[in-house]
């Protein structure tokens, strides 16, 4: 039977109840917890109010019964040995007996050992518990539901039994899809039912879902070619118009360079303009497109050779003006990569190169490309992800990833799309392919750590834990040093010294 956590909540004058579990409940009691004050009580009320509070953390799930065969008085403990200190004397100093006196200054004195905290250091071999502080398991409850329903093996072979004392070198392995239940946040209500459709659905049912969802698939590719050869029409329409736009334009210089004619330093002057702006949009890394690179290479060929030459008329600086801006209004597409091109156009400075998210965006076309907000017409980032793409050509580029992970995701086979969004588009793949969305599993997913987690995670020293494969090795028994204890409790020594000298007279 299931305990409600929030009756652990502190009732009146009862002590809330601190137990071997993840529950947010159980931590809330853990950090207002106070120790009684037991100093007006007898002797033998102490220890009863001290082994009541320390079995409620240690073997809650043990009988006492069961608890006190396994009990043992004589409690581990190492004392650390300095090896130059042994190397450098053999122990005259220590046997001259009285009279040796005290020579210089001596270290400084080592921490008291807390053996009380050993007390309950016998649990700590059970099978549940060290699943418990190997983090396979959110409670030792928990823990020990894993053993009995055959999630766990030892030395390879499957182990029932949640009592099983490990020995030193014993290695226990837990499922991996109950440590992700169990480590893994909870599903909402709506994953829930969702899972539940799936499970209870009949064959039928699943028949007619695999129908509509070919069909979806099918309608969908269908709009993606559409929508990439309206893309490209426009495009193409939008070329002509700037051809037709930039030969008005010619047309009407050459008509006032009838009336003006430039002089010959004028001439050069704008010729090395030209050219310097055609060199800082090829030092541009963003212009990827090889037909762009070439139009501006064959530009700068034309413009040395005008500047070489011993007069440049003024109909030559007028085309090579004209070819300059139609090259640059085919490199920038973006509002904000247009803005920058004409503040270098007006300056005599070189700009500064756009961002790469405008310059990424400008190979695709305009129904790809995002729409920017009104309020912040700078910002030309893709809004567009592949978790939830809003265009049908990055929707058809992701399910034909999905479906044929072997091939290639670059601009040879994805022409249309962005090297940004190819780059966002492989992430998501990854995150896809290490941590799926599956509405069956009984964890929230995308999987996560559950809630308040953090507070639980440490991993005692006797134990070394392979997360990957979610196994670990009991390397020895637990034992205390100097100033700290391998067995983990919430209780000072007070409290397990006289819950250990109850189980004295057990004995």
């Amino acid at each position: 039977m299931r305990t409600n956590p929030w009756k652990l909540m502190r009732a009146g004058r009862r002590p809330a109840k601190v137990l071997q579990s993840w529950n947010k409940v159980n931590l809330y009691n853990l950090k207002h917890a106070n120790i009684p004050h037991t100093s007006s009580k007898t002797f033998f009320q102490q220890k009863w109010i001290a082994k009541s509070l320390a079995r409620t953390y240690h073997g809650e799930q043990v009988r006492e019964s069961q608890w006190e065969k396994m009990f043992s008085r004589r409690l581990r403990s190492v004392v650390p040995m300095d090896a130059n200190y042994l190397a450098r004397n053999d122990g005259a100093s220590e046997s001259a007996g009285r009279g040796s006196g005290l020579e210089g200054v001596g270290p400084r004195k080592a921490p008291l050992t807390p053996h009380m905290q050993m007390t309950f250091a016998p649990l700590e071999r059970r099978l549940d518990v060290a699943i418990f502080r190997a983090m396979f398991a959110s409670s030792t409850r928990q823990a020990r539901q894993f053993v009995i329903h055959g999630y766990v093996t030892v030395n390879g072979k499957k182990m029932r039994y949640p009592g099983y004392l490990l020995n030193p070198g014993d290695l226990f392995q837990v499922d991996p899809e109950r440590v992700m239940f169990a480590t893994g946040a909870p599903k909402d209500p709506q994953q829930r039912r969702r899972g539940r459709k799936r499970r209870n659905r009949t064959p039928a049912e699943a028949a007619a879902e695999e129908t509509a969802k070919a069909k979806e698939e099918s309608a969908e590719a269908n709009a993606a070619e559409e929508t990439s050869a309206s893309a490209e029409g426009a495009k193409e329409h939008a070329e002509h118009a700037e051809n037709a736009e930039n030969a008005e334009n010619a047309e009407q210089s050459s008509e006032n360079a009838e009336q003006k004619e430039l002089s010959p330093e004028e001439a050069r002057n704008t010729l090395t303009r030209l050219l310097s702006q055609a060199k800082e949009i090829m030092n541009n890394k963003d212009v990827s497109a090889p037909a762009q690179r070439l139009h501006l290479n064959n530009f700068r060929k034309g413009v040395r050779q005008a500047l070489s030459s011993a007069f440049s008329s003024t109909n030559i600086v007028e085309d090579l003006e004209a070819q300059f801006l139609q090259l640059k209004a085919l490199a920038d597409k973006s509002p904000s990569a247009s803005e920058s091109t004409t503040e270098s156009s007006t300056s005599t400075q070189g700009p500064s190169p756009p961002s790469s998210s405008s310059s990424s965006s400008a190979n695709l076309p305009e129904s790809v490309l995002p729409t920017s907000t009104p309020h912040d017409k700078t910002s030309t980032k893709p809004t567009s992800s592949p978790s939830a793409p809003q265009d049908p050509v990055l929707a058809a580029a992701l399910k034909q990833a999905i479906e044929n992970p072997s091939a290639r995701l670059d601009e040879t086979t994805h022409p249309q799309i962005s090297e940004e969004d190819l780059a966002v588009l492989r992430q998501a793949l990854y995150q896809m392919h290490e941590n799926p969305i599956d509405s069956l599993k009984p964890y929230a997913t995308p999987w996560r750590p559950r809630d308040y987690m953090s507070a639980f995670a440490f991993i005692p020293r006797y134990l070394e834990v392979n997360q990957n494969i979610c196994a670990a090795v009991y390397l020895r028994h637990p034992v205390a040093k100097p100033g700290r204890s391998e067995v983990p409790s919430p209780y000072p020594d007070a409290i397990n010294g006289a819950a250990f000298v109850w189980y004295l007279r057990r004995r």
